[in-house]
Protein backbone atom coordinates (compact mmCIF):
# COMPACT_ATOMS: atom_id res chain seq x y z
CA UNK A 1 0.00 0.00 0.00
CA UNK A 2 1.51 3.45 -1.39
CA UNK A 3 2.21 5.82 1.47
CA UNK A 4 -0.14 9.43 1.74
CA UNK A 5 1.65 11.94 -0.41
CA UNK A 6 2.36 15.50 1.72
CA UNK A 7 -0.75 17.28 -0.08
CA UNK A 8 -2.97 14.63 0.91
CA UNK A 9 -1.79 14.54 4.86
CA UNK A 10 -2.39 18.21 4.70
CA UNK A 11 -5.79 18.46 3.07
CA UNK A 12 -6.63 15.63 6.00
CA UNK A 13 -5.26 17.76 8.24
CA UNK A 14 -7.36 20.79 7.08
CA UNK A 15 -10.58 18.45 6.96
CA UNK A 16 -9.67 17.01 10.63
CA UNK A 17 -9.73 20.95 11.72
CA UNK A 18 -12.97 21.85 10.27
CA UNK A 19 -14.75 19.41 11.93
CA UNK A 20 -12.95 19.64 15.05
CA UNK A 21 -14.50 23.56 14.62
CA UNK A 22 -17.95 22.35 13.51
CA UNK A 23 -17.81 19.80 16.69
CA UNK A 24 -17.07 22.70 19.05
CA UNK A 25 -19.50 25.25 16.83
CA UNK A 26 -22.15 22.08 16.99
CA UNK A 27 -21.80 22.00 21.05
CA UNK A 28 -21.81 25.53 21.38
CA UNK A 29 -24.95 26.54 19.56
CA UNK A 30 -27.03 22.79 19.52
CA UNK A 31 -25.59 21.93 23.31
CA UNK A 32 -25.77 25.10 24.26
CA UNK A 33 -22.32 24.94 26.13
CA UNK A 34 -20.85 28.39 25.51
CA UNK A 35 -17.12 28.65 25.26
CA UNK A 36 -14.68 30.35 27.90
CA UNK A 37 -11.91 32.48 26.95
CA UNK A 38 -9.50 29.65 26.98
CA UNK A 39 -11.82 27.37 24.51
CA UNK A 40 -12.14 30.50 22.23
CA UNK A 41 -7.94 30.60 22.19
CA UNK A 42 -8.02 26.60 21.43
CA UNK A 43 -10.27 27.25 18.48
CA UNK A 44 -8.34 30.08 17.30
CA UNK A 45 -5.36 27.69 17.69
CA UNK A 46 -7.23 25.05 15.22
CA UNK A 47 -8.35 27.87 12.76
CA UNK A 48 -4.53 28.62 12.05
CA UNK A 49 -3.09 25.16 11.79
CA UNK A 50 -5.86 24.07 9.29
CA UNK A 51 -5.15 27.40 7.20
CA UNK A 52 -1.68 26.35 7.04
CA UNK A 53 -2.73 23.18 6.38
CA UNK A 54 -4.95 24.23 3.50
CA UNK A 55 -2.46 26.42 1.97
CA UNK A 56 0.28 24.03 1.86
CA UNK A 57 -2.08 20.91 0.75
CA UNK A 58 -3.27 23.14 -2.40
CA UNK A 59 0.24 24.38 -2.49
CA UNK A 60 1.98 20.62 -2.04
CA UNK A 61 5.78 22.61 -2.26
CA UNK A 62 8.81 20.99 -2.48
CA UNK A 63 11.33 20.15 0.42
CA UNK A 64 11.90 23.98 1.94
CA UNK A 65 8.44 24.90 0.92
CA UNK A 66 7.29 21.48 3.02
CA UNK A 67 9.49 22.29 5.87
CA UNK A 68 7.78 26.10 6.01
CA UNK A 69 4.47 24.90 5.83
CA UNK A 70 4.92 22.32 8.36
CA UNK A 71 6.98 24.64 10.76
CA UNK A 72 4.33 27.26 10.86
CA UNK A 73 1.00 24.19 11.14
CA UNK A 74 3.76 22.92 14.34
CA UNK A 75 3.63 26.68 15.77
CA UNK A 76 0.28 27.06 15.93
CA UNK A 77 -0.51 23.67 17.13
CA UNK A 78 2.19 23.98 19.62
CA UNK A 79 0.54 27.19 20.89
CA UNK A 80 -2.93 25.80 20.80
CA UNK A 81 -1.90 22.51 22.93
CA UNK A 82 -0.11 24.85 25.15
CA UNK A 83 -3.20 27.12 26.06
CA UNK A 84 -5.19 23.26 26.05
CA UNK A 85 -2.47 21.88 28.71
CA UNK A 86 -2.97 25.05 31.02
CA UNK A 87 -6.95 24.92 30.47
CA UNK A 88 -6.57 21.03 31.62
CA UNK A 89 -4.27 22.57 34.61
CA UNK A 90 -7.51 24.51 35.50
CA UNK A 91 -9.73 22.02 35.34
CA UNK A 92 -7.90 20.27 38.31
CA UNK A 93 -7.27 22.90 40.42
CA UNK A 94 -8.45 22.53 43.84
CA UNK A 95 -11.83 24.47 44.89
CA UNK A 96 -10.63 26.92 46.77
CA UNK A 97 -7.64 27.45 44.46
CA UNK A 98 -9.97 28.56 41.49
CA UNK A 99 -10.16 31.97 40.45
CA UNK A 100 -13.69 33.84 40.08
CA UNK A 101 -15.32 34.41 37.18
CA UNK A 102 -14.27 37.16 35.06
CA UNK A 103 -16.13 39.09 32.34
CA UNK A 104 -16.29 37.75 28.73
CA UNK A 105 -13.56 37.69 26.14
CA UNK A 106 -15.66 40.21 24.21
CA UNK A 107 -15.63 43.04 26.72
CA UNK A 108 -12.44 42.27 27.80
CA UNK A 109 -11.36 43.14 23.91
CA UNK A 110 -12.96 45.92 24.07
CA UNK A 111 -12.04 47.66 27.36
CA UNK A 112 -8.74 46.23 28.10
CA UNK A 113 -5.17 46.38 25.88
CA UNK A 114 -4.59 43.14 24.30
CA UNK A 115 -1.59 42.42 27.09
CA UNK A 116 -3.91 42.85 30.33
CA UNK A 117 -6.42 40.55 28.42
CA UNK A 118 -4.10 37.93 27.68
CA UNK A 119 -2.84 38.44 31.29
CA UNK A 120 -6.63 37.72 32.98
CA UNK A 121 -7.63 34.62 30.18
CA UNK A 122 -4.52 33.01 31.71
CA UNK A 123 -4.99 33.82 35.19
CA UNK A 124 -8.09 32.01 34.62
CA UNK A 125 -11.48 32.61 35.86
CA UNK A 126 -14.09 30.02 37.41
CA UNK A 127 -15.98 29.30 33.88
CA UNK A 128 -12.43 27.86 33.01
CA UNK A 129 -12.41 25.62 35.57
CA UNK A 130 -15.73 24.57 34.96
CA UNK A 131 -16.51 21.24 33.17
CA UNK A 132 -19.44 20.52 31.21
CA UNK A 133 -18.64 17.87 28.92
CA UNK A 134 -16.73 14.51 29.14
CA UNK A 135 -16.25 12.08 26.87
CA UNK A 136 -14.55 8.66 27.87
CA UNK A 137 -13.81 10.59 31.33
CA UNK A 138 -11.59 13.03 29.62
CA UNK A 139 -13.17 16.68 29.77
CA UNK A 140 -13.08 18.89 26.63
CA UNK A 141 -9.82 20.75 26.94
CA UNK A 142 -7.97 17.24 27.59
CA UNK A 143 -9.78 15.90 24.49
CA UNK A 144 -8.47 18.72 22.47
CA UNK A 145 -5.05 18.40 24.12
CA UNK A 146 -5.15 14.85 22.48
CA UNK A 147 -5.91 16.48 19.31
CA UNK A 148 -3.20 19.28 19.04
CA UNK A 149 -0.86 16.44 19.96
CA UNK A 150 -1.79 13.77 17.00
CA UNK A 151 -2.15 16.71 14.44
CA UNK A 152 1.16 17.70 15.63
CA UNK A 153 2.59 14.00 14.83
CA UNK A 154 0.50 14.29 11.86
CA UNK A 155 2.02 17.52 10.86
CA UNK A 156 5.80 16.19 11.03
CA UNK A 157 5.23 12.99 9.73
CA UNK A 158 3.61 14.71 6.41
CA UNK A 159 6.43 17.40 6.57
CA UNK A 160 9.55 14.83 6.96
CA UNK A 161 8.56 11.34 5.78
CA UNK A 162 5.68 11.72 3.05
CA UNK A 163 6.36 10.92 -0.46
CA UNK A 164 6.58 14.35 -2.38
CA UNK A 165 4.97 15.59 -5.59
CA UNK A 166 2.05 13.25 -6.91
Amino acid sequence: MPKPTFRLMFLTGFLVCVGLLSYALYVEHVKFIDPCPLCIFQRIGFMVAGLFFLIGGLHNPRNLGRKIYGALASLALIIGGSVSAWHVRMTHLPPDQIPDCGPGLAYMYKSFPLQKVLDMVFNGSGECAKVDWTFLGMSMPAWTLVCFIGLLGWTLYATFKAPGKV
